[in-house]
């Protein structure tokens, strides 16, 4: 069991006050990521629910038991750091080991821990050697595994690829979403980065502020953003905004339309342009348009076949069904 509710939980340093109330519900067997710019209190917030900080006001509550005033270590709940936080003098059975040890669990059922977790992570084969002696991602996956043998109620993730490359982030991200399926268990996850949220998430947590934005599937979030905010944070690249007359004529203050919803042609559109920096991916091309007349830059994603030069005057048509409205105040039209 791994449900986590919080009601009307606050947090302040001092003065200020980076959580305002804020409820929440995380269900048993749930990803939720939590996501937003740095600052927002998304990791404030996992170490509220881990009981690293203290709940200013409010409760929370595992399973539906009041965890409020409960220890860290009595939570049920096991954390993963953006740092490893290896012994680099321990072996990786020894690191894995270390929680069991320290909590008086028999050696027998250590051993069984540590090999169930080991395959599951595939580090079996290391399992005898040292942190140094393994890669960052190797290295990201016993701090994982030392976490899985406390069987915990729930995992929660602190931006736990944020020290590794590019590549390994892929990998990283594919493991830990394999990993949530096989366990069947709640995991929180914290990552200022709308990709890991959009490809890893069963639940996004749109936070600014420390105000919660929006609440959703990543294709909710997607179809439906809520605010301005949430529209230009969730998508890559981000949403195109527009202003003025286009945006008047569809009784609206404010149009969005993602780069992947305006056609690309040599003429025949309602809106022209010309063509910017143009960023070549393979299979897709990002164009930067300019001279719209409808907003300083538009970015347009085209098959990757599609071959315009700098300077090229071309024609963009938006799909009609795909623009987004919203108010003065920023808040969508239904």
């Amino acid at each position: 069991m791994g449900q986590i509710t919080l009601k009307q939980v606050t947090k302040s340093f001092g003065d200020v006050q980076v959580i305002p109330p804020l409820d929440l519900s995380i269900e048993d067997g749930e990803f939720a990521v939590f996501v937003g710019p740095s600052g927002c209190g998304k990791s404030t917030l996992l170490r509220l629910i881990a009981g690293l900080e203290d709940v200013s006001s409010g409760s929370i509550e595992i399973d539906g038991a009041a965890a409020t005033d409960i220890p860290p270590a009595k939570r049920g709940l096991a954390m993963v750091f953006q740092s490893y936080a290896l012994y680099p003098h321990m072996s990786v059975r020894k690191n894995i080991a270390f929680p069991m040890k320290m909590a008086g669990v028999p050696e027998d059922e250590q051993t069984r821990r540590i090999e169930a977790a080991a395959s599951a992570l595939n580090l079996t084969d290391y399992l005898d050697r040292r942190p140094g002696q393994l890669s960052g991602g190797q290295r990201q996956r016993v701090a994982i595994g030392r976490a899985i043998v406390r069987e915990p109620a729930a995992f929660l993730f602190d931006e736990p690829l944020s020290n590794l490359d590019a590549a390994l982030r892929v990998g990283m991200r594919l493991e830990i979403s394999e990993l949530h399926k096989r366990l069947d268990t709640t995991m929180i996850y914290v990552t200022h980065d709308q990709v890991e949220a959009m490809t890893m998430a069963d639940k996004i947590v749109v936070l600014r502020a420390g105000v919660i934005e929006q609440v959703g599937s990543p294709l909710e979030l997607y179809r439906a953003p809520r605010n301005l905010f949430v529209a230009g944070f969730i998508g890559s690249p981000k949403m195109n905004f527009i202003e003025g007359s286009e945006a008047t004529s569809r009784q609206a203050h404010t149009i969005g339309i993602r780069p992947e919803h305006i056609e690309v042609t040599s003429e025949g559109g309602p809106w022209t342009g010309r063509v910017g920096v143009a960023e070549h991916l393979g299979s897709d091309t990002f164009f930067h348009i300019h001279d719209t007349g409808l907003a300083e830059t538009l970015t347009v994603r085209a098959p990757g076949e599609v071959s315009f030069r700098h300077g090229d005057k071309i024609s963009l048509s938006p799909r009609e069904d795909q623009i987004h409205r919203f108010d003065a105040e920023g808040l969508r039209i239904a």
